[in-house]
């Protein structure tokens, strides 16, 4: 049973960002995977009645072609997909707690099929009120976006702004309130994820419209 994140969950990875080394993470592993790995676990179980079964994402970073070889990621994350690319995100790290949901994978044909709907003014319009109305309850509008408009497309588009991004996400940062280590806190991110759901669900219709 999911009973929050532990404040050690927070103190391990202020300690694994001074010290991002296999020597650290060799002899703090039972710290991560006692206060960390295990409240995620617990988590995504609590949530999954509502919002379907979650992965809980490997702690290991792919530095294959990183300038950075660090070999530790010094955040938590764990994600419940809706299709592919597309769905509802939770993080720990040494600030704290956030989540966040939306469009997060960019291959071509989602791309494509995202600027076709957003260039739609039925369904243009209806993202236009969704990612409106979660800036109003205090969610920040992130993602991979186009510093230009992208080609093809007039700069006189009534969504551009929303044509400029390559994904799409709504997310929030609750920093370490006192609920975090409770189990209340299985409440608070049930409730941000249903504020999400009209985003996510929006891009889930968008995607899955041609399977």
């Amino acid at each position: 049973m999911f009973s929050g994140f532990p404040t050690t969950a927070l103190d391990f990875y202020e300690d694994l960002e001074a010290d991002n080394s296999k020597a650290w993470w060799t002899s703090h592993k039972s710290v991560y995977d006692t206060d960390v790995r295990v409240p995620m676990v617990d988590l995504l179980s609590a949530l999954e009645p509502e919002f379907g079964p979650g992965k809980v994402f490997r702690p290991y970073r792919d530095v294959r072609f990183a300038k950075d070889k660090s070999p530790y990621k010094t955040h938590q994350g764990g994600f419940v997909e809706s299709c592919p690319g597309v769905g509802f995100y939770v993080q720990i790290d040494a600030s704290g707690l956030f989540v966040a949901g939306g469009y997060y994978s960019h291959t071509p044909e989602q791309l494509a099929r995202y600027r076709e709907a957003v260039d739609d003014d039925r369904r243009g319009r209806a993202l236009e009120r969704v990612v409106r109305k979660a800036e109003k309850a205090g969610f920040e509008i992130g993602g991979d976006r186009l510093a230009t408009r992208p080609r093809g497309v007039s700069a006189e588009h009534p969504r551009i702004e929303l044509m400029r991004h390559r994904s799409l996400t709504a997310g929030l940062s609750y920093g370490c309130p006192d609920w975090l280590g409770t189990p209340e806190s299985v409440d608070e991110i049930r409730s941000a994820w249903r504020s999400m759901r009209p985003l996510v669900a929006w891009f889930t219709d968008v995607f899955g419209a041609h399977d």
